[in-house]
C-alpha cells in the first residue's frame, strides 16, 4: 500500500509547522533591512545585528547536534520554537514602540541564533522519525517546495507590512508562525532512540568520525562551502554590476525573483525524479553556479544573466530534498543530528569569507577577476566530486518509488532506521 507523505499525521503536522515557520521567516530579512537602516541610518548597524545572529549560529552548531543526538528532536524542536517565538516578538513589539534600541535588538536577534544552532540539527531527524524510507524523498521534496514557495512570496508580504502596518508587524508575525510550528510539533509522536550518553567531546569525535568516515559525504561538503561562498561574491558584487553595467536595480530584482523561481522549480523535480546516482546528479547541478558568475564577469545581457541565476538556483532547489534523503539513509538515527550539524557548518562557513573578501577582491582588481576566479573554483569543487567513488555509489540503494507506484519496496540500509519509525 502507498502512503503519500501528507497522508501521514506525523509528517503533516511537521510538514504544516515548518511551512508556517518558513513563511514568516521569509517576512524577515526585508523588514529588518528595512527597521534598522530607517532607525539608524546605517549600514554598519545592519551588519553588526545580522552578525549576532549569525556567529552564535555557526559557533554552537556542533553542540546543537549533539543535543538531537541525545534527546528527543521534537522536544528540542519544540523548545527552540519557543525560544525563537520569544525574541522575534520581542523585536515586534521593540520596533512597534517608536523608538527601537539597536542593542535590544542586537541582543533578541543572538539569542535566536543560539536557538537556531538547537533546531536546524533536527530537521532531519524529525523527517526521518515521521516518514518510513521509501517515501522520504517525497517528503523531503515537499518541505523544499514548500520552503522555496514561502520565501518567493516572503519579500512581497514584507512589503506590504512594512509600508502599511510597519515593520514590527512582520516581527510579530514571524514570532506567531513559532508558536503555531511549536503547537503542531507537540500533537506530534517520536519514537526516539538516544545515543549513549558519554562526554560532550566523545560524542562530538564520534560524529567527526561518522563525517570522516564516508568520502562521499565530506568531498560533498567542500562542495557545499565552496558554492557558499560563491553565492556570498555574487550576492556582494552582484547589485552593484546589475545597476551600473545591465541596466539597473530592477535586473536586480528580476534575478533575484528567478532565482526563488527556479528554486522551486528544482525542488519539485526532486519529488518526480528518481537518479540512480543521486549525490553524483546533485553536485553536478550546484556546479551550474558557474554560469550566472561568469554571465555577470562578462557583463552578459540581462536576460542571460536572469536566466543563468534561474538555473542555478534550480540546481540548489534539487540538492536540498536529494541530498537530506541520502543522508537520512545512509547515517544511523543516533548519530544523524550531528552530522546533519557539521553539514551545516562547513556549509555556511565560508559564506562570511565570500563576504568579507569580494569587495576587497573588487576594490583592488575590479569584479571581474574574482568572479571569474569563483566561478572557477565552485565548477572545480562540485563537478570535481564526480572524481569520488564513493559520491556515484551514494544513495544507489534504497531508492524510493516512483510517485504513484503502488506495493512495498525493499530498502537497503534501512533496517537500522527502523526505530525511527514515525506514527501514521
Amino acid at each position: 500500500m502507498t502512503h503519500h507523505p501528507l497522508r501521514l499525521r506525523g509528517f503533516r503536522l511537521l510538514f504544516i509547522g515548518r511551512t508556517i515557520s518558513t513563511l514568516g521567516d521569509a517576512v524577515v530579512p526585508a523588514a529588518l533591512a528595512i527597521a534598522i537602516t530607517r532607525a539608524t541610518g546605517s549600514s554598519g548597524a545592519l551588519a553588526l545585528v545580522l552578525g549576532c545572529a549569525m556567529v552564535p549560529r555557526l559557533l554552537l552548531l556542533p553542540l546543537g547536534g549533539v543535543i538531537g543526538d541525545r534527546f528527543n528532536p521534537q522536544v528540542a524542536a519544540l523548545a527552540t520554537d519557543l525560544v525563537r517565538a520569544a525574541a522575534q516578538l520581542f523585536v515586534g513589539v521593540e520596533l512597534l514602540g517608536g523608538e527601537p534600541s539597536l542593542t535590544h535588538i542586537a541582543v533578541a536577534e543572538a539569542l535566536g541564533g543560539v536557538a537556531s544552532a538547537f533546531a536546524m540539527p533536527t530537521a532531519s531527524p524529525l523527517v526521518a522519525a515521521t516518514v518510513e524510507g521509501p517515501h522520504r524523498m517525497r517528503a523531503n521534496a515537499l518541505l523544499a517546495s514548500a520552503s522555496s514557495a514561502a520565501r518567493l512570496g516572503g519579500p512581497a508580504l514584507a512589503g506590504v507590512l512594512v509600508y502599511t502596518a510597519g515593520a514590527g508587524w512582520a516581527f510579530v508575525l514571524d514570532g506567531v508562525s513559532f508558536v503555531v510550528s511549536a503547537a503542531l510539533l507537540a500533537r506530534i509522536t517520536v519514537r526516539h532512540t538516544p545515543a549513549e550518553r558519554r562526554s560532550l567531546l566523545t560524542d562530538l569525535a564520534e560524529g567527526w568520525v561518522e563525517l570522516r568516515s564516508r568520502d562521499w559525504y565530506w568531498t560533498s561538503l567542500i562542495a557545499h562551502g565552496t558554492w557558499n561562498g560563491a553565492a556570498a561574491v555574487l550576492l556582494t558584487l552582484g547589485p552593484l554590476i546589475a545597476t551600473e553595467r545591465l541596466g539597473g536595480d530592477g535586473v536586480w530584482i528580476a534575478l533575484t525573483q528567478a532565482g526563488a523561481i527556479g528554486m522551486l522549480a528544482g525542488s519539485l523535480l526532486a519529488g518526480r525524479v528518481r537518479p540512480r546516482r543521486p549525490v553524483l546528479l546533485a553536485n553536478l547541478g550546484l556546479a551550474l553556479y558557474a554560469l550566472p558568475l561568469l554571465a555577470l564577469a562578462a557583463a552578459a545581457p540581462a536576460p542571460a544573466t536572469v536566466a543563468a541565476y534561474a538555473l542555478a538556483m534550480a540546481g540548489l532547489g534539487f540538492l536540498s530534498p536529494v541530498w537530506q534523503t541520502v543522508v537520512q539513509q545512509e547515517f544511523p538515527a543516533q548519530v544523524l543530528a550531528r552530522v546533519t550539524s557539521y553539514d551545516w557548518l562547513l556549509s555556511l562557513a565560508a559564506a562570511p569569507l565570500g563576504y568579507t573578501l569580494a569587495p576587497l577582491a573588487a576594490d583592488a582588481w575590479g569584479s571581474t577577476g574574482p568572479l571569474l576566479v569563483t566561478a572557477a573554483l565552485v565548477m572545480l569543487a562540485c563537478a570535481g566530486t564526480a572524481a569520488v567513488p564513493g559520491v556515484r555509489r551514494a544513495g544507489r540503494a534504497g531508492q524510493p518509488p516512483p510517485a504513484g507506484e503502488t506495493g512495498g519496496t525493499g530498502e537497503t540500509g534501512e533496517s537500522r532506521k527502523a526505530e525511527q519509525a514515525g506514527e501514521s
